[in-house]
C-alpha cells in the first residue's frame, strides 16, 4: 500500500542552518498490515507519519500510496494524534461526524455508522455528552471513531495512548486490535513503548537517533488475536530485547 523510496526530511533552523530529521528511509507497508514505529525521541517517527499523511513533503525521495505519489492529505487516510483534539462545543456524536462535514459527505448516511462505531468502542449512550464530561481514555476512543467514520483504508496513529495511564493505555491497545481485526485497515502506529509496539504489530520498524534511518524491521511471529499473557512469553521477551539492543546501538 505505501512505498517509501529513499525519503529524507530537512528542516531550516532559526539560525539559517538545516536539521535533518530523516535520512534515506526506504520501506514498504502492505495492505491491511499493522506496523509500529519505535525509536528514541527526536528520531523522526512523527515526521515520517506526517509525510505518509501528506501533511508535509519529503525533502528528497518519494512516497506513494497504491502507486500514486502522496502530494497532500487524502480522504483515504485517517489520523489519530496523541491529543484527541475534540471540539469542546460539539457533542460526542458531532465530533465523530466532523470529517463527514469536511468531506461534504451525505450526513444521513453516516449517523448510523457513527453510532455503530461508538458502540464498538464502548461509548453507546454517550452520543450527546461533551468533551468535559469524558475521561481521557473516552476522549481518545471518540478520536478513533472520528478517524474511522469515513471508512478510510489507512489509519495513521501518532502515540495515541501516550498521555494515558497504564491501565487505560492497555485497555485501548486491545480495543484498537479488536477494531483492526473487525475492520481490517492498514495501520501505522508510532509509540515510545517497546512492549506496546510488539503487542500490536505484524512488523516493528526500529529507527536510529536523528537523523532517523531504519535500523531494522522485525517480523512479529506471535499468534492473533493477541492476549495480555503474551507479554510474559520467551518470544515476546526476545523481540523486546532485540529492539532495546537496536535502539541502544544507535
Amino acid at each position: 500500500m505505501f512505498r517509501i523510496d529513499s525519503a529524507s526530511k530537512t528542516y531550516p533552523t532559526r539560525k539559517g542552518g538545516d536539521v535533518t530529521a530523516l535520512a534515506d528511509v526506504t520501506l514498504e507497508i502492505a495492505t491491511n498490515e499493522f506496523v509500529t514505529l519505535v525509536g528514541p525521541s527526536g528520531c523522526g517517527k512523527t515526521t515520517l507519519l506526517k509525510m505518509l499523511a501528506g501533511l508535509i513533503p519529503p525533502s528528497a525521495g518519494a512516497i506513494a500510496l497504491d502507486g500514486q505519489a502522496v502530494t497532500g492529505p487524502s480522504p483515504r487516510v485517517g489520523l489519530v494524534f496523541q491529543s484527541p483534539v475534540l471540539m469542546p462545543w460539539r457533542t460526542v456524536l458531532e465530533n465523530v461526524l466532523l470529517p463527514v462535514e469536511i468531506l461534504r459527505l451525505e450526513r444521513a448516511r453516516y449517523v448510523e455508522r457513527a453510532r455503530d462505531l461508538l458502540t464498538l468502542v464502548g461509548l453507546a449512550g454517550f452520543e450527546r455528552q461533551f468533551q468535559r464530561e469524558l475521561s481521557g481514555g473516552m476522549q481518545q476512543r471518540v478520536a478513533i471513531c472520528r478517524a474511522l467514520i469515513a471508512n478510510p483504508p489507512v489509519l495513521l496513529m501518532d502515540e495515541p495512548f501516550g498521555a494515558l495511564d497504564a491501565l487505560t493505555r492497555e485497555g485501548l491497545a486491545f480495543e484498537l486490535l479488536r477494531i483492526w481485526e473487525t475492520h481490517r485497515k492498514t495501520v501505522v502506529f508510532v509509540t515510545h513503548s517497546i512492549p506496546e509496539a510488539v503487542l500490536l504489530a505484524d512488523r516493528v520498524v526500529v529507527m536510529t537517533p536523528r537523523p532517523g534511518r531504519v535500523a531494522d524491521v522485525l517480523e512479529v511471529d506471535l499468534p492473533r488475536p493477541r492476549t495480555s499473557d503474551m507479554v510474559f512469553s520467551p518470544l515476546f521477551k526476545e523481540y523486546s530485547d532485540r529492539i532495546h539492543e537496536l535502539i541502544g546501538k544507535g
